[in-house]
């Protein structure tokens, strides 16, 4: 049981079954597409959380990131007739370029600094992606070509399933692994104390930069694949609302833990579209849930009811 309820296999595993399993009550396209779009928005939660969660880094510009992403294969393949794969790794070393130029003075702010300093970095991207029309489509965004790899192209809500499915799996994978290593370990030792960290040797800035630019990288390859999956982009993508939306995933799955990022990511994501169906009072029910969730559940989904099963079998919670 204790084997079972470690995140590197007990966790991989009931991810992947999840994901397999999942299709078997999809009812129809609708469906398929909210499961691509839970998947997409996990994929920048998973990101995020390392430099949240583990770093103790806040950051309301990511929406800024996704969007980018988006966009740079949007106008590589409309525009220049790139290779879809080869506008997507483009797009990433670029944001990547760019989180790794702006974090070393960005992440010497903290606190609300730090978040309204992020806050500004993903205004600037929202504006620029609407002003220039010319290459972007403006606030009306534009078309994005089917991704291609050979001659299939890669359309249709199943086959966009099993993709960010797929790629999913492997982020969490990778940020499993990152969280076990010596950067892992760093990270959190930057969380607890900064002083003390670099007290011991630790070069935060190193950390903070690194991790800075690996989320931004998540959330660049997340916006890629949402502007081939929907064929279309605008830049509300890159809008504060978004940011806050992926910020509140994180949250409300819990910090410090890759598996909430996930499970934050499918609440937020699905819950909307539960509660249309009461109209007026849609906002009112999504903001009491959350409310009931941080007051009685304050570390999160996922680090609660972990601790609590651990504690029924056995362990002791942390």
């Amino acid at each position: 049981m204790r084997r079972l309820l470690d995140a590197r296999t007990g966790g991989l595993l009931a991810l992947a079954l999840i994901i397999a399993l999942l299709p078997l009550i999809l009812p129809n396209k609708f469906y398929y597409d909210v499961a691509i779009k839970t998947a997409l928005n996990a994929l920048v939660c998973v990101g995020l959380n390392l430099l949240i969660g583990y770093a103790g880094q806040i950051s309301l510009g990511h929406a800024g990131f996704f969007a980018l992403g988006g966009y740079a294969s949007a106008v590589l393949t409309a525009r220049y007739q790139w290779n879809g794969f080869a506008a997507m790794a483009v797009g990433m070393a670029g944001v990547g370029l760019l989180a790794f130029i702006v974090a070393r003075p960005i992440l010497r702010l903290r606190g609300h600094y730090l978040a309204m300093a992020t806050l500004g970095l993903g205004i600037i991207i929202a504006i620029v992606l609407n002003r220039e029309i010319p290459i972007t489509g403006g606030p009306d965004g534009m078309t994005v070509p089917a991704l291609r790899l050979g001659e299939w192209r890669l359309i249709g809500t199943t086959t966009w399933y099993w993709i960010s499915g797929g790629v999913l799996l492997i982020a969490v994978w990778l940020a499993l692994n990152l969280i076990d290593s010596g950067v892992g370990r760093a990270l959190r030792a930057l969380h607890g104390s900064e002083v003390a960290a670099e007290t011991v040797g630790i070069d935060t800035t190193r950390y903070k930069v690194l991790i800075f630019v690996i989320s931004a990288v998540f959330a660049s390859l997340a916006g890629s694949l949402f502007a081939h999956a929907e064929r279309f982009i605008t830049p509300t993508e890159a809008g504060f609302m978004r940011s806050i939306e992926f910020v509140t995933m994180v949250v409300l799955g819990g910090m410090a833990s890759t598996y909430g990022a996930v499970v934050g990511a499918a609440i937020l994501t699905v819950l909307p579209q539960l509660l249309t169906k009461l109209h007026d009072y849609e906002h009112l029910a999504f903001g009491a849930v959350l409310i009931l969730v941080m007051i009685f559940m304050p570390k999160g989904l996922v680090p609660t009811l972990q601790n609590r099963l651990r504690h029924l079998v056995g362990g002791q919670p942390r």
